[in-house]
């Protein structure tokens, strides 16, 4: 069965959908990184890069938000798309890889838990977060999906981050951008978006504030100190 490694921040709850929307059946394994648990030899023998998601399935180890969920669609036949829409499949979902998901994590790092005030760093990811956010506004007009005619893995993968837009973007949050707040509200209430987001709930993952918790989350800060 399926190994799906987890824990409840944006890019696993990416994977956490896609396995609600297909039933696909799977064998939940916590990873707590407050604990570090990302960085033990066991995990990285998961996923040398230390991060979450990853999936191991019977011995096909896959890790990134992105790779799984290209992984599992081609896998499944589900949620992809026809094939003259691969490229822009592939050019959507790096976008979010690369660009909105990327910047949106520095803005809240930098306005949430960076321990100093850095101005130029605040502004600068959130400048680039809110163009990301207008480049998919654009996009969307007239549009119900991100790519084709139908629901597929880039609206999963967008999901993964738009569930966090009020925190990223501050102020009005998604309303920003109507037709990002639009899309997202239809993404949104569909019923496997309340079964993703019950993935883990039985799980006690540890509250990250203290030092050991932040050596654990960005260890790279404490190199040589």
């Amino acid at each position: 069965m399926l190994k799906f490694y987890y824990h409840p921040t944006p890019n696993p709850l990416k994977v956490a959908l896609f396995l609600a929307e297909t039933d696909l059946p799977y064998e939940l394994v916590p990873v707590d990184t407050a604990k570090g648990v990302q960085h033990t030899p066991e995990f990285r023998a998961i996923n040398p890069n230390g991060k979450v998601p990853a999936i191991d399935d019977n011995g096909t180890l896959v890790f990134d938000s992105t790779a799984i969920l290209l992984y599992l669609s081609d896998k499944t036949g589900k949620l992809g798309v026809a094939a003259e829409e691969r490229g822009a499949l592939l050019s959507w979902l790096m976008f979010i890889a690369s660009g909105l998901g990327p910047f949106s994590g520095q803005s809240v790092h930098f306005h949430h838990s960076a321990p100093e005030d850095l101005p130029y760093a605040k502004n600068r990811y959130m400048r680039e977060a809110e163009r990301h956010y207008q480049v998919l506004n654009d996009h969307l007009k007239g549009r119900d999906f991100i790519v084709g005619d139908s629901y597929s893995i880039a609206d999963v993968s967008a999901w993964g981050w738009a569930i966090r837009g009020d925190r990223v973007l501050g102020g009005e949050g998604l309303k920003q951008y109507p037709e990002v707040a639009r899309w997202f509200e239809a993404v949104n209430a569909r019923p496997a978006v309340e079964k993703a987001q019950q993935i883990g709930k039985d799980e006690t993952f540890k509250t990250p504030g203290d030092e050991a918790s932040l050596r654990a989350l960005f260890p790279s800060n404490y190199v040589n100190v």
